[in-house]
């Protein structure tokens, strides 16, 4: 089966890249890159006002995939609903490990960083690395919410703040 799985990824179609989150396709173009024609996915990143070119036979390798289902985005609420799992390590540790489920792609582990690094407003004040961990995890999060129901960020931000209130509650 040589047939290669060009076809799953379309213009116009959001996708995910696990190091920068939701972005749009905007086309599919050759370019020569060191002699050889090179099929490009080009995808934009509006908010981070960037444009990635990831070739098309090493999109599914580098970790590309379509938006979660809204049965994923469901489990990612449910996992935000749970208690927060916070390992005794050393916060390095701690931090780099939130940093690769950030990174992963993956929206459940993701959202359990979210829950993870959660503060309620009667909670110790949150360090500004784990602040920035929080936020860069609160941001994939929304933005794959919003993306695949179809609204805007601000409603996203909404039912996920919602969520992460009433497990305060």
């Amino acid at each position: 089966m040589s047939k290669t799985k060009k076809s799953e990824f379309r213009p116009n179609d959001f996708v995910v890249y696990p190091a920068h989150g939701v972005g749009k396709i905007m086309s599919i173009e050759e370019q020569e890159i060191a002699g050889m024609s090179l099929e490009l996915f080009v995808i934009a990143f509006e908010k981070d006002k960037m444009t990635l070119r990831v070739p098309t036979n090493k999109a599914v390798e580098s970790g590309l995939r379509s938006l979660s289902s809204p049965d994923v985005v469901q489990d990612a609420m449910k996992t935000l609903k749970g208690k927060a799992k916070v390992k005794r390590a050393m916060w390095s540790r701690r931090a780099q490990e939130y940093e690769q489920k950030i990174n992963s792609g993956d929206l459940i582990a993701i959202a359990e960083v979210v829950r993870d690094l959660h503060r309620s407003d009667d909670q110790r004040e949150q360090s500004y690395s784990e602040r920035q961990l929080y936020e860069a995890a609160l941001d994939r999060l929304t933005r794959e919410v919003a993306a695949v129901s179809g609204s805007d960020e601000a409603d996203a931000q909404k039912k996920v703040s919602d969520v992460l209130v009433s497990r305060a509650a």
